[in-house]
């Protein structure tokens, strides 16, 4: 007698499958499954199993898309009045969506948007979405190790589901939504199978319009999607994933343009989030700018958009517990709302100091400056490296001691320091490991400034590869490093002569607060860098 029960949910179920749109092997599936539910009692546990797969079956979007409105001048308009600077990056999204408009395909590149962390990597995505129109999915990629996280469980295991991919297209409820795969470079493999050999079918144009998942066992069409892929470090994902990606670099902000970014989005988002109204609260321009020297130190806004949530907290109390009408926030009462400077802006050291050069990196987190100090003490020629260094850093630190051994006496350095002293090179910050072989004319500088008691001049900050003959080689990230270097305060970089082409991609306000020297060989780093007289005492060997 249970047959009635079922009799008005099949026909229900029924009509639903007819109306999904589906292609008819799927649909020849669900009506397949259906009948098989409608046989089995509502009590066994294969019963809800069925029931289960046959909602997902009709849930999913087989042909039901949204048209785009590809609508270039309004595109570039929404990115503009959403994403401050980064003119670049939206200059290459919109060659994107024209050339989608001429050619009427999806089957474009998808586009990796990598960079720092809060530099709105996220919110791009979004953008796109909007100006075309469509719907925004997003899954986070971080931590997923799994082929079946995107992929899904055959049905046979209990409490089977569809992968993250098919989920998402639930969610979007459309053929074709902007699917953003957040952190896909964080995505890790281990013995369950490799999740990443499942995102490249996911992303081949060739295959994903049959993109099968083991759950829902039918193959489903994802060649409409437009896949937009976040990273913050590129060197993580694997090779073949990156060859299918078009990498859109976006480096951090200027000073400048997160001046504009607090005014014109994070503090109106923060002063409503807090309930307070535009009149409650009023920064002046000067303290926005002492909150981003001296309380954050970053390419991104994340920690200045925190810092913004922290002063809106403490003026949120101050109108409720001491019935203030507006609290305006000044350089001068700053610390009140948010404690004391956390970071010295501006000289990374107050004096020219002898063996200590400040060299420039480029971190997963942005731009930044490092400092790397060499002390001699009397000792046998060791060289030793401490501070977290990898492979590579310590190779450059080889090169450079060659280096400056080959050269003695055009530098003024006693012949034989290496038999009588042991070199100790150091880069603090202990916690962050650092490699890469940027570091080299700056080890050498050190190295060269110790044994001529030469001191380094504060200003300058470095970056470049050198050779065993001292030839100065080009590095990669000059615009972060730049960027790094300007927020540090320094105002000259040398840099490799080869990178002179990349000195335009610098911001202007930034360009200004710098001077540039391009040298192709050591001795014109040592040139600028070192100040001062060579002290007297290793002199008079040579007269």
């Amino acid at each position: 007698g249970d047959k009635e029960g079922k009799t008005g949910e099949v026909q229900t179920l029924t009509e639903k499958i007819e109306e999904a749109g589906m292609p008819d092997h799927v649909k020849e599936t669900a009506l397949k499954e259906l009948n098989r539910y409608e046989k089995i009692p509502s009590s066994s546990a294969e019963s809800s199993v069925i029931r289960n797969y046959i909602d997902w079956l009709v849930a999913l979007p087989w042909t039901d898309e949204t048209d785009d409105k590809l609508d270039l001048k309004e595109a570039g308009r929404l990115l503009d009045e959403e994403h401050h600077g980064l003119e670049k990056v939206k200059e290459r999204i919109l060659e994107y969506l024209a050339v989608q408009k001429l050619t009427k395909s999806l089957k474009g590149p998808i586009l990796c948007l990598a960079g720092p962390p809060g530099v709105g990597k996220t919110s791009l995505a979004k953008s796109i979405a909007k100006s075309l129109g469509r719907k925004f999915v997003r899954i986070s990629l971080g931590g997923v190790r799994d082929e079946s996280e995107i992929r899904g469980h055959r049905r046979t295991y209990v409490g089977a589901m569809p992968g993250r991919i098919i989920q998402g297209m639930k969610k979007a409820g459309k053929l074709n939504p902007v699917f953003l795969l957040d952190e896909i470079d964080k995505m890790s493999s281990d013995f369950r199978g490799d999740p990443s050999s499942a995102m490249l079918e996911v992303l081949d144009p060739e295959q994903n319009s049959s993109f099968s998942d083991h759950y829902i066992e039918e193959t489903f069409d994802l060649s409409k999607v437009l896949f937009i892929a976040t990273a913050n470090n590129l060197a993580t994902i694997p090779g073949p994933l990156r060859d299918r990606m078009e990498i859109i670099n976006i480096a951090g902000y200027t000073e400048i343009e997160k001046l504009e970014i607090v005014k014109d989005h994070l503090l109106p988002k923060q002063i409503k989030e807090h309930g307070l109204k535009k009149s409650n609260l009023q920064l002046r321009d000067q303290a926005i700018l002492d909150i981003i020297r001296y309380y954050t130190r970053e390419a991104g806004v994340r920690s200045l958009e925190r810092q913004l949530a922290a002063i809106c907290r403490k003026a949120a109390k101050a109108i409720v517990a001491e019935e203030r009408k507006r609290i305006t926030v000044t350089e001068k009462n700053l610390q009140d709302f948010i404690g004391k400077r956390i970071f010295r802006y501006g000289q990374a050291e107050t004096e020219d100091q002898v063996g200590v050069v400040t060299g420039l990196a480029y971190t997963t987190v942005g731009g930044d400056t490092l400092s790397i100090e060499v002390s001699l003490s009397p000792g046998k020629g060791k060289l030793i490296l401490t501070g977290k260094l990898g492979d590579v850093m310590r190779e450059s630190a080889q090169a450079a001691f060659s280096y400056v051994r080959s050269k003695t006496e055009e530098l003024g350095i006693e012949p034989d320091f290496h038999e009588k002293y042991d070199i100790h090179i150091h880069v603090p910050e202990g916690a962050v490991p650092k490699d890469g072989p940027a570091a080299g004319i700056t080890m050498a500088t050190a190295l060269v400034s110790a044994l001529t008691g030469r001191a380094v001049s504060r200003e300058v900050g470095m970056t470049g590869e050198i050779t065993l003959r001292g030839r100065v080689l080009p590095i990669g990230g000059l615009k972060e490093k730049a960027l790094g270097a300007h927020r540090a305060g320094l105002t000259t970089i040398i840099a490799p002569k080869d990178n002179e082409k990349d000195i335009e991609d610098i911001p202007e306000s930034v360009r200004e607060g710098l001077t540039f020297i391009l040298a192709s060989h050591l001795d014109e780093v040592l040139e600028h860098a070192l100040v001062g007289e060579k002290k007297l005492e290793h002199h008079h060997h040579h007269h």
